[in-house]
Protein backbone atom coordinates (compact mmCIF):
# COMPACT_ATOMS: atom_id res chain seq x y z
CA UNK A 1 0.00 0.00 0.00
CA UNK A 2 1.58 3.50 -0.89
CA UNK A 3 1.66 5.32 2.09
CA UNK A 4 0.07 9.62 1.99
CA UNK A 5 2.72 12.07 2.74
CA UNK A 6 1.77 14.33 5.42
CA UNK A 7 1.98 17.63 3.57
CA UNK A 8 1.28 21.19 4.93
CA UNK A 9 0.54 24.77 2.91
CA UNK A 10 2.23 28.11 4.29
CA UNK A 11 0.16 30.89 4.57
CA UNK A 12 2.16 33.79 3.29
CA UNK A 13 0.63 37.22 4.30
CA UNK A 14 2.06 40.64 2.60
CA UNK A 15 2.51 43.92 3.80
CA UNK A 16 4.77 46.75 4.44
CA UNK A 17 6.12 49.18 7.32
CA UNK A 18 4.89 52.20 5.87
CA UNK A 19 1.74 52.18 8.37
CA UNK A 20 4.02 51.38 11.43
CA UNK A 21 4.39 48.59 13.94
CA UNK A 22 0.79 48.60 14.97
CA UNK A 23 -0.66 47.63 11.45
CA UNK A 24 1.99 45.04 11.15
CA UNK A 25 0.71 43.61 14.53
CA UNK A 26 -3.13 43.49 13.89
CA UNK A 27 -1.81 42.39 10.24
CA UNK A 28 -0.15 39.17 11.68
CA UNK A 29 -3.20 38.94 13.83
CA UNK A 30 -5.73 38.61 11.79
CA UNK A 31 -3.47 36.30 9.56
CA UNK A 32 -3.30 34.24 12.79
CA UNK A 33 -7.02 33.85 13.43
CA UNK A 34 -7.57 33.59 9.55
CA UNK A 35 -5.37 30.45 9.56
CA UNK A 36 -6.97 29.18 12.92
CA UNK A 37 -10.22 29.24 11.51
CA UNK A 38 -9.12 27.52 8.17
CA UNK A 39 -7.93 24.73 10.23
CA UNK A 40 -10.67 24.48 12.11
CA UNK A 41 -13.22 24.40 9.70
CA UNK A 42 -13.39 20.67 8.29
CA UNK A 43 -12.69 22.06 4.98
CA UNK A 44 -9.89 21.77 4.30
CA UNK A 45 -7.76 18.11 3.56
CA UNK A 46 -4.31 19.39 4.45
CA UNK A 47 -3.22 21.89 7.57
CA UNK A 48 -2.53 25.39 7.24
CA UNK A 49 1.10 26.84 8.40
CA UNK A 50 1.17 30.49 9.23
CA UNK A 51 4.11 32.27 8.44
CA UNK A 52 5.78 35.85 9.32
CA UNK A 53 4.60 38.65 7.59
CA UNK A 54 6.28 39.20 4.72
CA UNK A 55 7.71 43.27 3.95
CA UNK A 56 10.97 42.99 2.14
CA UNK A 57 12.33 41.67 -0.53
CA UNK A 58 14.70 39.40 1.16
CA UNK A 59 12.72 37.92 3.71
CA UNK A 60 9.80 37.26 0.69
CA UNK A 61 12.78 35.50 -1.46
CA UNK A 62 14.32 33.15 2.24
CA UNK A 63 10.76 32.21 2.59
CA UNK A 64 9.76 31.25 -0.71
CA UNK A 65 13.22 29.48 -1.35
CA UNK A 66 12.34 27.47 2.32
CA UNK A 67 8.95 26.19 1.37
CA UNK A 68 10.89 24.70 -1.83
CA UNK A 69 13.29 22.95 0.28
CA UNK A 70 10.79 22.08 2.64
CA UNK A 71 9.60 17.97 1.61
CA UNK A 72 6.49 18.73 3.83
CA UNK A 73 5.07 21.82 1.81
CA UNK A 74 2.99 21.22 -1.10
CA UNK A 75 2.02 24.77 -1.53
CA UNK A 76 2.13 28.63 -0.27
CA UNK A 77 -1.11 30.18 0.37
CA UNK A 78 -0.79 34.58 -0.08
CA UNK A 79 -2.80 37.22 0.74
CA UNK A 80 -2.01 40.54 0.81
CA UNK A 81 -3.62 42.45 3.77
CA UNK A 82 -2.11 45.74 2.92
CA UNK A 83 -0.47 47.12 0.19
CA UNK A 84 2.62 45.14 -0.82
CA UNK A 85 4.37 46.90 -3.56
CA UNK A 86 5.19 43.68 -6.19
CA UNK A 87 8.42 44.69 -7.39
CA UNK A 88 9.89 43.42 -3.61
CA UNK A 89 8.20 39.93 -4.87
CA UNK A 90 9.62 39.40 -8.02
CA UNK A 91 12.55 37.55 -7.60
CA UNK A 92 11.11 35.46 -4.54
CA UNK A 93 8.62 34.13 -6.97
CA UNK A 94 10.59 33.74 -9.89
CA UNK A 95 12.98 31.07 -7.50
CA UNK A 96 9.72 29.93 -5.89
CA UNK A 97 9.12 25.96 -7.90
CA UNK A 98 5.43 25.24 -6.30
CA UNK A 99 1.78 25.91 -6.39
CA UNK A 100 0.70 28.98 -5.16
CA UNK A 101 -3.23 30.05 -4.36
CA UNK A 102 -3.62 34.10 -4.37
CA UNK A 103 -6.42 34.58 -1.52
CA UNK A 104 -8.20 37.85 -2.60
CA UNK A 105 -10.30 38.16 0.95
CA UNK A 106 -10.31 40.65 3.31
CA UNK A 107 -10.37 40.40 7.12
CA UNK A 108 -13.47 42.41 7.56
CA UNK A 109 -16.48 40.94 5.97
CA UNK A 110 -18.28 44.48 6.31
CA UNK A 111 -17.18 48.03 5.70
CA UNK A 112 -17.66 49.43 9.36
CA UNK A 113 -19.61 52.36 8.02
CA UNK A 114 -19.68 54.00 11.11
CA UNK A 115 -16.04 54.25 12.47
CA UNK A 116 -14.46 53.92 9.11
CA UNK A 117 -11.37 56.25 8.54
CA UNK A 118 -8.05 56.52 7.20
CA UNK A 119 -6.01 54.22 9.58
CA UNK A 120 -8.93 51.35 8.68
CA UNK A 121 -8.49 52.30 4.78
CA UNK A 122 -4.77 52.13 5.09
CA UNK A 123 -4.52 48.85 7.10
CA UNK A 124 -7.23 46.78 5.10
CA UNK A 125 -6.66 47.28 1.80
CA UNK A 126 -6.81 43.86 0.24
CA UNK A 127 -8.71 45.04 -2.74
CA UNK A 128 -5.75 47.43 -3.41
CA UNK A 129 -2.87 45.04 -2.25
CA UNK A 130 -4.09 41.94 -4.32
CA UNK A 131 -4.53 44.18 -7.62
CA UNK A 132 -0.49 45.03 -7.20
CA UNK A 133 0.21 41.31 -6.28
CA UNK A 134 -1.56 39.73 -8.82
CA UNK A 135 -0.41 42.09 -11.44
CA UNK A 136 3.42 41.00 -10.68
CA UNK A 137 2.10 37.19 -11.65
CA UNK A 138 0.83 38.44 -15.09
CA UNK A 139 3.52 40.33 -15.76
CA UNK A 140 6.11 37.42 -15.24
CA UNK A 141 3.79 34.94 -16.91
CA UNK A 142 3.55 33.01 -13.85
CA UNK A 143 0.82 30.28 -12.93
CA UNK A 144 -0.97 30.79 -10.11
CA UNK A 145 -4.61 30.08 -8.63
CA UNK A 146 -6.62 32.86 -7.63
CA UNK A 147 -9.85 32.23 -4.98
CA UNK A 148 -11.83 35.36 -4.16
CA UNK A 149 -14.32 35.92 -1.56
CA UNK A 150 -14.77 36.09 2.10
CA UNK A 151 -12.34 33.58 4.14
CA UNK A 152 -15.16 32.50 6.46
CA UNK A 153 -17.53 31.74 3.27
CA UNK A 154 -17.54 27.77 3.06
CA UNK A 155 -17.58 28.30 -0.68
CA UNK A 156 -14.25 29.60 -0.38
CA UNK A 157 -12.87 27.41 2.27
CA UNK A 158 -13.85 24.82 -0.02
CA UNK A 159 -12.23 26.26 -3.47
CA UNK A 160 -9.33 26.45 -1.11
CA UNK A 161 -9.35 22.46 -0.38
CA UNK A 162 -9.99 21.53 -3.58
CA UNK A 163 -6.95 23.39 -4.75
CA UNK A 164 -5.02 21.68 -2.34
CA UNK A 165 -5.56 17.97 -3.55
CA UNK A 166 -4.59 19.87 -7.47
CA UNK A 167 -1.42 21.26 -5.62
CA UNK A 168 -0.32 17.83 -3.77
CA UNK A 169 -0.73 16.36 -7.50
CA UNK A 170 1.38 18.76 -9.05
CA UNK A 171 3.86 18.11 -6.33
CA UNK A 172 3.35 14.82 -6.53
CA UNK A 173 4.17 14.41 -9.90
CA UNK A 174 7.32 14.91 -10.10
CA UNK A 175 7.71 11.79 -7.82
CA UNK A 176 5.86 9.35 -9.87
CA UNK A 177 7.67 6.53 -11.38
CA UNK A 178 5.79 4.34 -14.14
CA UNK A 179 7.37 0.41 -14.60
CA UNK A 180 6.83 -0.77 -18.28
CA UNK A 181 6.28 -4.28 -18.18
CA UNK A 182 6.78 -4.61 -22.36
CA UNK A 183 6.38 -1.97 -25.21
CA UNK A 184 3.30 -0.43 -26.34
CA UNK A 185 0.85 -2.18 -28.40
CA UNK A 186 2.26 -2.96 -31.65
CA UNK A 187 0.94 -0.17 -34.44
CA UNK A 188 -0.99 1.43 -31.92
CA UNK A 189 -1.11 4.96 -32.28
CA UNK A 190 -2.44 6.83 -29.18
CA UNK A 191 -0.88 5.02 -26.00
CA UNK A 192 3.12 5.98 -27.57
CA UNK A 193 4.47 9.33 -26.40
CA UNK A 194 7.61 11.00 -25.86
CA UNK A 195 8.86 10.18 -22.84
CA UNK A 196 11.96 12.52 -22.65
CA UNK A 197 9.40 15.11 -22.94
CA UNK A 198 7.00 14.07 -20.23
CA UNK A 199 9.95 13.67 -17.52
CA UNK A 200 10.59 17.20 -18.76
CA UNK A 201 6.88 18.22 -18.50
CA UNK A 202 5.69 16.25 -15.49
CA UNK A 203 8.26 15.21 -13.93
CA UNK A 204 7.64 10.66 -14.64
CA UNK A 205 10.32 8.61 -15.35
CA UNK A 206 8.99 5.88 -17.25
CA UNK A 207 11.44 3.01 -17.63
CA UNK A 208 10.81 -0.77 -18.97
CA UNK A 209 11.99 -4.33 -17.47
CA UNK A 210 11.89 -7.45 -19.15
CA UNK A 211 9.07 -9.48 -18.21
CA UNK A 212 10.75 -11.89 -17.22
CA UNK A 213 12.66 -10.02 -14.27
CA UNK A 214 9.42 -9.20 -12.70
CA UNK A 215 8.13 -13.00 -13.37
CA UNK A 216 11.35 -13.82 -11.60
CA UNK A 217 9.93 -12.25 -8.46
CA UNK A 218 6.16 -13.50 -8.77
CA UNK A 219 7.95 -17.15 -8.88
CA UNK A 220 9.97 -16.51 -5.86
CA UNK A 221 6.41 -15.75 -3.48
CA UNK A 222 5.85 -18.48 -0.91
CA UNK A 223 3.32 -20.84 -1.06
CA UNK A 224 2.48 -19.67 2.71
CA UNK A 225 1.62 -16.04 1.30
CA UNK A 226 -0.38 -17.12 -1.36
CA UNK A 227 -2.61 -18.72 1.41
CA UNK A 228 -2.73 -16.23 3.12
CA UNK A 229 -4.19 -13.43 0.23
CA UNK A 230 -6.23 -16.13 -1.25
CA UNK A 231 -7.92 -16.44 2.22
CA UNK A 232 -8.34 -12.83 2.05
CA UNK A 233 -9.86 -12.49 -1.30
CA UNK A 234 -12.06 -16.08 -0.37
CA UNK A 235 -13.39 -14.00 2.61
CA UNK A 236 -13.61 -10.15 0.77
CA UNK A 237 -15.58 -11.02 -2.47
CA UNK A 238 -17.61 -13.64 -3.62
CA UNK A 239 -16.86 -16.73 -5.29
CA UNK A 240 -18.59 -17.32 -8.79
CA UNK A 241 -17.79 -20.96 -10.21
CA UNK A 242 -19.98 -20.88 -12.26
CA UNK A 243 -19.71 -25.06 -13.19
CA UNK A 244 -16.10 -24.80 -12.84
CA UNK A 245 -13.91 -27.09 -10.49
CA UNK A 246 -13.67 -26.00 -6.91
CA UNK A 247 -9.97 -26.86 -6.92
CA UNK A 248 -9.06 -25.58 -10.04
CA UNK A 249 -11.03 -22.13 -9.41
CA UNK A 250 -8.48 -22.03 -6.32
CA UNK A 251 -5.44 -22.76 -8.31
CA UNK A 252 -6.31 -20.10 -11.10
CA UNK A 253 -6.82 -17.83 -7.56
CA UNK A 254 -3.62 -18.33 -6.60
CA UNK A 255 -2.11 -17.54 -9.23
CA UNK A 256 -3.35 -13.79 -9.15
CA UNK A 257 -2.85 -13.67 -5.50
CA UNK A 258 1.29 -14.90 -6.64
CA UNK A 259 1.70 -11.68 -8.95
CA UNK A 260 -0.39 -9.48 -6.89
CA UNK A 261 2.51 -9.98 -4.13
CA UNK A 262 5.38 -10.42 -6.53
CA UNK A 263 4.47 -6.90 -8.41
CA UNK A 264 3.62 -5.12 -5.30
CA UNK A 265 7.14 -6.30 -3.78
CA UNK A 266 9.09 -5.40 -7.22
CA UNK A 267 7.47 -1.92 -7.33
CA UNK A 268 8.27 -1.26 -3.40
CA UNK A 269 11.95 -2.64 -3.83
CA UNK A 270 12.09 -0.34 -7.26
CA UNK A 271 10.20 2.64 -5.95
CA UNK A 272 7.79 2.63 -8.58
CA UNK A 273 4.14 3.85 -8.24
CA UNK A 274 2.34 2.67 -11.56
CA UNK A 275 2.96 -0.13 -13.94
CA UNK A 276 1.67 -1.08 -17.39
CA UNK A 277 1.21 -4.62 -18.83
CA UNK A 278 0.67 -5.79 -22.10
CA UNK A 279 -1.21 -9.45 -22.69
CA UNK A 280 1.30 -9.83 -26.08
CA UNK A 281 4.47 -10.14 -23.92
CA UNK A 282 3.47 -12.10 -20.55
CA UNK A 283 6.91 -14.25 -20.83
CA UNK A 284 6.95 -16.99 -17.64
CA UNK A 285 3.51 -15.46 -16.15
CA UNK A 286 0.92 -18.01 -15.91
CA UNK A 287 -1.82 -15.37 -16.51
CA UNK A 288 -2.43 -11.94 -17.60
CA UNK A 289 -2.46 -9.69 -14.58
CA UNK A 290 -6.33 -9.45 -13.48
CA UNK A 291 -7.31 -9.49 -10.17
CA UNK A 292 -3.62 -8.32 -9.49
CA UNK A 293 -3.72 -5.39 -10.68
CA UNK A 294 -6.92 -4.61 -10.04
CA UNK A 295 -5.85 -4.52 -6.18
CA UNK A 296 -2.82 -2.72 -6.88
CA UNK A 297 -5.45 0.04 -8.36
CA UNK A 298 -7.00 -0.35 -5.06
CA UNK A 299 -4.25 0.28 -2.94
CA UNK A 300 -2.95 4.02 -4.81
CA UNK A 301 -0.92 2.58 -7.87
CA UNK A 302 -1.51 4.00 -11.52
CA UNK A 303 -2.11 1.39 -13.95
CA UNK A 304 -2.51 1.30 -18.03
CA UNK A 305 -3.37 -1.36 -20.27
CA UNK A 306 -0.92 -2.22 -23.78
CA UNK A 307 1.49 -0.35 -22.38
CA UNK A 308 0.28 3.14 -21.94
CA UNK A 309 1.92 4.87 -19.63
CA UNK A 310 0.46 8.32 -19.61
CA UNK A 311 -2.41 6.79 -18.14
CA UNK A 312 -0.95 4.70 -16.30
CA UNK A 313 1.00 7.74 -14.78
CA UNK A 314 -2.56 9.98 -14.74
CA UNK A 315 -4.35 7.30 -12.97
CA UNK A 316 -1.11 7.74 -10.28
CA UNK A 317 -1.60 11.61 -10.04
CA UNK A 318 -5.39 11.44 -9.78
CA UNK A 319 -5.13 8.54 -7.06
CA UNK A 320 -2.18 10.92 -5.44
CA UNK A 321 -5.07 13.86 -5.14
CA UNK A 322 -8.01 11.98 -4.05
CA UNK A 323 -6.05 10.39 -0.99
CA UNK A 324 -7.82 10.63 2.52
CA UNK A 325 -10.98 12.31 0.56
CA UNK A 326 -14.01 11.63 2.88
CA UNK A 327 -16.65 9.46 1.17
CA UNK A 328 -14.89 8.92 -2.18
CA UNK A 329 -16.61 7.16 -4.35
CA UNK A 330 -13.18 5.78 -6.51
CA UNK A 331 -10.43 6.50 -9.35
CA UNK A 332 -9.60 3.85 -12.02
CA UNK A 333 -7.86 3.38 -15.06
CA UNK A 334 -11.29 2.61 -17.95
CA UNK A 335 -11.58 2.26 -21.67
CA UNK A 336 -14.49 3.11 -24.13
CA UNK A 337 -15.90 -0.48 -25.35
CA UNK A 338 -19.81 -0.04 -26.91
CA UNK A 339 -22.05 2.53 -27.48
CA UNK A 340 -26.03 2.32 -26.45
CA UNK A 341 -26.94 4.41 -29.04
CA UNK A 342 -31.30 4.00 -28.21
CA UNK A 343 -33.01 7.65 -28.22
CA UNK A 344 -33.06 8.82 -24.88
CA UNK A 345 -30.65 5.76 -23.03
CA UNK A 346 -27.68 6.89 -25.15
CA UNK A 347 -24.51 5.87 -23.43
CA UNK A 348 -21.07 4.51 -23.95
CA UNK A 349 -20.14 1.27 -21.90
CA UNK A 350 -17.12 1.26 -20.06
CA UNK A 351 -14.66 -1.52 -19.46
CA UNK A 352 -11.54 -3.66 -20.20
CA UNK A 353 -10.44 -7.32 -20.96
CA UNK A 354 -9.69 -7.42 -16.88
CA UNK A 355 -8.43 -4.24 -14.95
CA UNK A 356 -10.88 -1.71 -13.57
CA UNK A 357 -10.11 -0.73 -10.31
CA UNK A 358 -12.89 -1.83 -7.55
CA UNK A 359 -12.55 1.69 -5.67
CA UNK A 360 -15.36 2.44 -7.82
CA UNK A 361 -17.85 -0.75 -7.27
CA UNK A 362 -21.13 -0.31 -6.91
CA UNK A 363 -22.58 -3.38 -4.55
CA UNK A 364 -21.02 -6.70 -4.28
CA UNK A 365 -17.74 -7.58 -5.67
CA UNK A 366 -17.05 -11.38 -7.05
CA UNK A 367 -14.06 -13.18 -8.43
CA UNK A 368 -14.49 -14.98 -11.70
CA UNK A 369 -12.50 -17.14 -14.29
CA UNK A 370 -13.00 -16.66 -17.98
CA UNK A 371 -11.23 -17.86 -21.03
CA UNK A 372 -9.35 -14.46 -22.79
CA UNK A 373 -9.00 -14.92 -26.10
CA UNK A 374 -5.50 -12.64 -26.20
CA UNK A 375 -2.45 -13.80 -24.15
CA UNK A 376 -2.17 -17.73 -25.04
CA UNK A 377 -2.12 -18.43 -20.85
CA UNK A 378 -4.17 -20.04 -18.40
CA UNK A 379 -8.17 -18.16 -17.98
CA UNK A 380 -7.48 -15.44 -15.67
CA UNK A 381 -8.91 -14.67 -12.65
CA UNK A 382 -10.59 -11.21 -12.31
CA UNK A 383 -12.62 -8.54 -10.27
CA UNK A 384 -16.10 -8.42 -11.72
CA UNK A 385 -19.31 -5.72 -10.77
CA UNK A 386 -20.53 -2.84 -11.67
CA UNK A 387 -19.76 0.80 -11.11
CA UNK A 388 -21.42 3.33 -8.90
CA UNK A 389 -24.01 6.00 -10.22
CA UNK A 390 -23.00 10.28 -10.05
CA UNK A 391 -21.17 12.75 -12.29
CA UNK A 392 -17.66 12.14 -12.93
CA UNK A 393 -14.79 12.57 -15.57
CA UNK A 394 -12.61 11.00 -17.65
CA UNK A 395 -9.44 12.04 -18.73
CA UNK A 396 -7.05 11.42 -21.70
CA UNK A 397 -3.80 12.66 -22.01
CA UNK A 398 -2.20 12.73 -25.48
CA UNK A 399 0.97 13.86 -26.94
CA UNK A 400 0.21 15.85 -30.74
CA UNK A 401 4.01 15.74 -31.50
CA UNK A 402 4.68 19.22 -30.31
CA UNK A 403 3.10 19.52 -26.97
CA UNK A 404 0.66 17.23 -24.75
CA UNK A 405 -2.96 17.88 -24.40
CA UNK A 406 -5.45 16.93 -21.76
CA UNK A 407 -8.84 15.98 -22.40
CA UNK A 408 -11.14 16.59 -19.75
CA UNK A 409 -14.89 15.13 -20.31
CA UNK A 410 -17.26 16.06 -17.44
CA UNK A 411 -19.77 12.35 -17.66
CA UNK A 412 -22.88 11.31 -15.61
CA UNK A 413 -22.21 7.51 -14.88
CA UNK A 414 -25.55 5.08 -14.68
CA UNK A 415 -26.57 1.95 -14.36
CA UNK A 416 -27.53 -0.40 -17.65
CA UNK A 417 -31.07 -1.22 -18.55
CA UNK A 418 -30.39 -4.67 -18.15
CA UNK A 419 -27.04 -7.09 -16.63
CA UNK A 420 -24.99 -8.83 -18.75
CA UNK A 421 -25.07 -12.05 -17.20
CA UNK A 422 -22.46 -13.17 -19.94
CA UNK A 423 -19.93 -10.39 -20.09
CA UNK A 424 -17.04 -11.55 -18.07
CA UNK A 425 -15.51 -7.83 -16.70
CA UNK A 426 -16.33 -4.99 -14.35
CA UNK A 427 -18.19 -2.34 -16.32
CA UNK A 428 -18.96 1.20 -16.02
CA UNK A 429 -21.79 3.02 -18.33
CA UNK A 430 -21.64 6.53 -18.64
CA UNK A 431 -23.16 9.02 -21.24
CA UNK A 432 -20.64 11.75 -21.73
CA UNK A 433 -21.50 15.94 -21.92
CA UNK A 434 -23.61 17.16 -23.29
CA UNK A 435 -24.83 14.33 -24.90
CA UNK A 436 -23.59 11.20 -26.71
CA UNK A 437 -23.39 12.72 -30.14
CA UNK A 438 -21.48 15.65 -29.55
CA UNK A 439 -19.32 14.78 -26.63
CA UNK A 440 -18.13 11.51 -28.95
CA UNK A 441 -17.39 13.91 -31.67
CA UNK A 442 -15.84 16.73 -29.82
CA UNK A 443 -13.66 13.92 -28.35
CA UNK A 444 -12.54 12.59 -31.54
CA UNK A 445 -11.84 16.04 -33.13
CA UNK A 446 -9.75 16.88 -29.80
CA UNK A 447 -7.62 13.19 -30.39
CA UNK A 448 -8.84 11.48 -27.54
CA UNK A 449 -8.08 8.01 -26.50
CA UNK A 450 -9.98 5.06 -25.86
CA UNK A 451 -8.44 4.60 -22.56
CA UNK A 452 -9.22 7.30 -19.89
CA UNK A 453 -8.36 7.91 -16.18
CA UNK A 454 -11.48 8.67 -14.64
CA UNK A 455 -12.63 9.92 -11.35
CA UNK A 456 -15.92 10.30 -9.57
CA UNK A 457 -14.05 12.59 -6.59
CA UNK A 458 -12.06 15.22 -8.96
CA UNK A 459 -13.51 17.97 -11.08
CA UNK A 460 -13.29 19.22 -14.57
CA UNK A 461 -11.11 22.19 -12.80
CA UNK A 462 -8.31 20.44 -10.33
CA UNK A 463 -7.67 18.82 -13.26
CA UNK A 464 -7.67 21.96 -15.47
CA UNK A 465 -5.21 23.14 -12.79
CA UNK A 466 -3.19 20.76 -12.71
CA UNK A 467 -2.43 20.70 -16.32
CA UNK A 468 -2.11 24.57 -16.15
CA UNK A 469 0.63 24.39 -13.85
CA UNK A 470 2.22 21.71 -16.03
CA UNK A 471 2.02 24.12 -19.03
CA UNK A 472 -0.19 21.89 -21.23
CA UNK A 473 -2.68 22.29 -23.03
CA UNK A 474 -6.56 21.47 -21.94
CA UNK A 475 -9.67 21.05 -23.51
CA UNK A 476 -12.73 20.68 -21.77
CA UNK A 477 -15.68 18.52 -23.17
CA UNK A 478 -18.97 19.52 -20.95
CA UNK A 479 -22.76 20.96 -21.03
CA UNK A 480 -21.89 24.26 -22.66
CA UNK A 481 -19.42 22.21 -25.18
CA UNK A 482 -20.85 22.86 -29.10
CA UNK A 483 -18.87 21.43 -32.14
CA UNK A 484 -18.73 25.04 -33.91
CA UNK A 485 -17.17 26.20 -30.56
CA UNK A 486 -14.68 23.24 -30.17
CA UNK A 487 -13.45 23.68 -33.79
CA UNK A 488 -12.25 27.53 -33.44
CA UNK A 489 -10.72 26.74 -29.50
CA UNK A 490 -8.29 23.67 -31.40
CA UNK A 491 -7.59 26.24 -33.59
CA UNK A 492 -6.77 28.88 -31.30
CA UNK A 493 -4.61 26.46 -29.13
CA UNK A 494 -3.01 25.23 -32.23
CA UNK A 495 -1.61 28.55 -32.46
CA UNK A 496 -1.05 29.38 -28.69
CA UNK A 497 0.80 26.22 -28.36
CA UNK A 498 3.10 26.69 -31.30
CA UNK A 499 6.86 26.69 -31.19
Amino acid sequence: MIQQKNYKFWFCTGSQDLYGDECLAHVAEHAKIIVNALNASGNLPYEVVWKPTLITNALIRQTFNEANNDENCAGVITWMHTFSPAKSWILGLQEYRKPLLHLHTQFNREIPYDTIDMDFMNENQSAHGDREYGHIFSRLGMERKIVVGYWEDEAVQKKIGSWMRTAVGIVESSHVRVMRIADNMRNVAVTEGDKVEAQIKFGWEVDAYPVNEIAEAVAAVSQADIDTLVEEYYSKYQILLEGRDEKEFRKHVEVQAGIEIGFERFLEEKNYQAIVTHFGDLGALKQLPGLAIQRLMEKGYGFGGEGDWKTAAMVRVMKIMTQGMKDAKGTSFMEDYTYNLVPGKEGILEAHMLEVCPSIADGPISIKEQPLSMGDREDPARLVFTAKTGPGIATSLIDLGDRFRLLINDVDCKKTEKPMPKLPVATAFWTPQPNLITGAEAWILAGGAHHTAFSYDLTAEQMGDWADAMGIETVYIDKDTTIRQLKNELRWNALAYRK
